[in-house]
């Protein structure tokens, strides 16, 4: 396994393991601490796990809090954007800027929410966003193409906080299983007032 939080604990992580990839070993497990989880109900549930009033909470109205009236920085930000398409409908799926690439597939929201989006998360990588929502296909197909086609050394998904982003991440994690490739990812999730609320 690349990396051990990447395991469900079901097998379904790949469509077949690779050799050495993943090994058992017994060893003790901690004891159940009572006090642990109990102290970890009390915190409570994390930003991202809110409960909202019911219907789609990304469809729902809201006022964000904007910090005060901040000065423009003295030098504007450049775009960190190295390729078109963007759109994931529209990238092909194969395409010399794969090549080698770090891939980051992102929410459409994500970039407005986020300030430093270019910064923190396109500098350096091959950039593509979608919403499933919105766009009412399934990204997973294409994704497993570009996968499987090309030499991409890692995928970063930056999601919205909203449920239906989750269907942006299920579509890579199908992707990545699909492409038979063993490929180190990671999930951002971001709030919808900018903040990263989530990462694995």
């Amino acid at each position: 396994l690349v990396r051990e939080h990447f395991c469900d604990g079901l097998g379904d992580c790949l469509p077949a393991c690779p050799a050495g990839a993943i090994t058992f070993e017994r060893r003790e497990a901690p004891a159940y601490d009572e006090a642990a989880v109990l102290k970890a109900k009390a915190a409570g549930p994390s930003d991202c796990a809110r409960p909202h009033a019911g219907g789609c909470p990304g469809a729902q109205a809201a006022r964000l809090a904007q910090p005060g009236s901040a000065p423009a920085p003295a030098v504007k930000p450049v775009s960190r954007l190295g390729q078109w398409p963007v759109q994931i409908k529209l990238a092909p799926a194969q395409a010399p800027f794969f090549g080698g690439a770090k891939l980051l597939v992102a929410a459409d929201c994500a970039a407005y929410a986020y300030a430093a989006f270019h910064e923190d998360f396109m500098r350096g990588k091959v950039t593509l966003i979608g919403c499933p929502k919105l766009d009412g296909v399934d990204y997973a197909e294409k994704l497993a193409d570009i996968l499987r086609l090309n030499d991409i050394q890692s995928v970063t998904v930056v999601r919205m906080e909203v449920p239906c982003c989750g269907g942006l991440q299920s579509a890579v994690q199908r992707a990545m299983q699909a492409s038979g490739k063993c490929i180190p990812w990671q999930v951002v999730t971001l709030s919808r007032d900018g903040r990263i609320c989530g990462q694995t």
